[in-house]
């Protein structure tokens, strides 16, 4: 077979998996579990047949026109570069673990034939993005992608949760995708085709009419799949629905999909100045804003949700700087480690008893009971933190080494400011996603919690896919910045001696000062509980409660809203953990500016309905009725009474016409 044909194959085979996976769900379950792994592992096989065959060398294309459409063509096109070809590989990778991992942490579930047709269209979805050579047909998987994502959020939908964090997934990416889609039309009028390869070649002899316009539009839908500020408020709300389903999000699908499209067309946001510097304060603020909600979180998966957001932010901070090779490397370095910790909180949740979430303050004596999760997420955590030699460091120092490259004037395309600002930004990120890092490895595996009922041990196929996770985890980044500039444009991945001291000493001083905090709650619970009222019935107990109230949470003013004592984030963040937790009310924020507007409007809107253009309806429809009533009360079908009538007309008509006579 030809690389073309495996290509077309890859996404296809997750396609016939699901449409196969819903028609035999129910009539042949036992055909299920094969139909749901076994496509996406034949995907995987071919992804990497086509990545061997691209070999890093000059792109695939090969297209056909779907159908004539008078003006701008669409066509049926793949462009397979090293960074598709890769990235493809990802995907595939993380779904197929997804799917392994699924059969059994699902395995009760009556619904899971449904959930693993939509796992592989979500899959077919996003290798249709990364493979697709005409934007028409990339909006198709993008598309697709968002309303896969809105069912398997709401997975769980008798819980209210689920409903209103699915519905919020779809409103707010469909938020951007207004915009987006307006973004593509005015860039293939500028351009004359959806083509990827005809665009390009636009952009590179000057032909945008307008790159500014274009590159704002095309940004507004990036921020709300790849969840970047100010529209990634749903993403920490989605870890309502499976965990392997946030996994598949968070690490290979969606919210990889909004960087992979601005790398993919990177010179047509390089031909605004001005795009690079908005791309660059959004990866900023994202980046910092994420981490601290991150260190604020009780939840293990709000936690690594946050993160995504932040390692996002780095992804787009290299992509603002005009690095789409650091950018690149660390989607796929993330893909890896953050499927890793998304899987290994759900065998934690799994041996909780829970359904999707697990509050890290409960936790207690987890290390013992789940020791694969532990070790693995442990290696997982090293690898976000970005300590060498795990592959975040490698990534995320490609990052910074392309903002400290841009941030000293070494390029045209891009302004120096936005350099420092991604630079700072990732820096100070560094800190505090160690500090995260270190607090969620404490509280999970260290923490002083009630214990939860023990749920025996978690299937293999779960500890296995964990294990198979952790090796790219721990070498995937020493390997990588060697050998990819060869598929990413030549570019080089090496880390530089700055960044990499500076990124790797906040990193440090993040964990330590974490563990620092830790310890000295940790003591303060144990000296001042919160329960010394019941403890200490003869005892200066109010003495003893207001000591442990001030202690732990001088902002707090009772034992009810006092914070849980062994939690380092609370003593970290001060009285910025009240808005960290909350997101620092940017869900309000929206709310007060345009969901309370809206409803306000649609009342009105129901109120003008209702009581003015249905009192005309019913008027126009009530004269013409009782007009009839009074005309069906004179048909009483008596003979007398029309004879009657008769005369009585006659004798008016008689007496009318002699008064007439006379008159005259």
């Amino acid at each position: 077979m030809t690389t073309t044909t495996l290509a077309v194959l890859v996404p296809l085979l997750p396609f016939l998996g699901a449409v196969a996976g819903l028609l035999l769900g129910r009539t042949a379950p036992g055909f299920v579990r094969p139909l749901a792994v076994l496509p996406a592992l034949a995907s995987l096989v071919l992804a990497a047949l086509v990545a061997a065959g691209q070999g890093g060398d000059r792109a695939v294309d090969a297209a056909t026109e779907l159908t004539p459409t008078g003006s701008v063509p669409i066509e049926l096109a793949l462009h397979i570069d090293g960074f598709a070809a890769l990235t493809a590989v990802l995907v595939a990778l993380v779904a197929t673990c997804v799917q392994i991992y699924s059969t059994g942490y699902l395995r009760e579930d009556p619904r899971y034939p449904s959930y693993a047709a939509l796992v592989s269209l979500f899959t077919s979805a996003m290798l249709l993005v990364v493979y697709s050579g005409d934007l028409m047909v990339l909006l198709v998987g993008w598309e697709i992608m968002g309303i896969c994502s809105y069912f398997l959020v709401g997975h769980y939908w008798e819980t209210p949760e689920a409903r209103a964090a699915s519905l919020k997934a779809f409103l707010v990416t469909k938020l951007g995708d207004v915009p987006f889609l307006i973004g593509l039309f005015a860039l293939a009028g500028d351009a004359g085709s959806f083509r990827v390869t005809r665009i390009l070649g636009t952009v590179a002899s000057g032909g945008l009419d307008h790159p500014t316009l274009i590159a704002l539009l095309l940004l507004a839908g990036v921020a709300g799949k790849s969840a970047q500020f100010p529209l990634h408020t749903w993403l920490p709300d989605a870890m309502a629905g499976p965990t392997p389903v946030s996994a598949l999000i968070h690490a290979a699908t969606m919210v990889a999909a909004g960087v992979y499209f601005i790398a993919r067309l990177l010179p047509v946001f390089e031909a605004s100045r001005a795009a690079m510097a908005v791309l660059a304060v959004m990866a900023a603020v994202t980046m910092a804003g994420s981490a601290l909600a991150a260190l604020a979180q009780d939840d293990i998966k709000r936690v690594l949700a946050y993160s995504t957001i932040g390692q996002l932010g780095y992804m787009t901070g290299a992509l603002a700087v005009g690095d789409r090779s650091a950018a690149v490397f660390h989607l796929l370095s993330h893909g890896a480690f953050k499927a890793l910790l998304f899987l290994a909180a759900g065998v934690i949740i799994h041996a909780a008893g829970t359904n999707s979430l697990a509050a890290m303050s409960r936790m207690r004596n987890l290390r013992d009971r789940v020791p694969d999760a532990y070790w693995t997420m442990t290696v997982a955590l090293l690898a976000l933190a970005a300590i060498p030699p795990f592959s975040g460091f490698f990534s995320k120092e490609s990052v910074l080494g392309a903002a400290e490259h841009v941030a000293g004037g070494h390029t045209e395309h891009v302004p120096g400011a936005a350099g420092w600002t991604v630079l700072l930004a990732g820096l100070l990120t560094a800190l505090l996603t160690a500090a995260y890092a270190m607090r969620l490895w404490l509280l999970a595996f260290r923490g002083h919690g009630t214990e939860a009922p023990d749920h025996g041990r978690q299937p293999v196929t779960m500890n296995a896919v964990l294990w198979l996770l952790a090796v790219p985890s721990l070498a995937f980044g020493g390997l990588a910045f060697r050998l990819l500039p060869d598929w990413f444009d030549g570019r080089d991945l090496t880390p530089t001696l700055t960044t990499s001291v500076l990124g790797t000493g906040v990193a440090l001083v993040g964990g330590i000062v974490t563990y620092a905090a830790w310890r000295h709650t940790t003591a303060l619970a144990a000296r001042y509980p919160l329960g010394a009222v019941a403890a200490h019935p003869e005892g200066d107990a109010g003495q003893v409660e207001a000591e442990a109230i001030a202690a732990h949470a001088p902002a707090y003013g009772d034992v009810a809203h006092a914070p849980d004592p062994s939690d380092p984030g609370r003593l970290l963040l001060g009285p910025l953990h009240r808005h960290a937790a909350v997101g620092f009310h940017l869900d309000a924020v929206y709310t007060a500016l345009f969901v309370r507007p809206v409803r306000a409007g649609a009342s009105l809107v129901r109120f003008l309905d209702r009581e003015v253009v249905d009192t005309y309806v019913r008027g126009a429809g009530a004269l013409p009725r009782r007009l009839g009533a009074a005309v069906r009360r004179a048909q009483t079908g008596n003979v007398q009474t029309y004879v009657s009538a008769l005369l009585a007309g006659t004798v008016v008509l008689a007496v009318a016409a002699v008064l007439v006579a006379t008159g005259a």
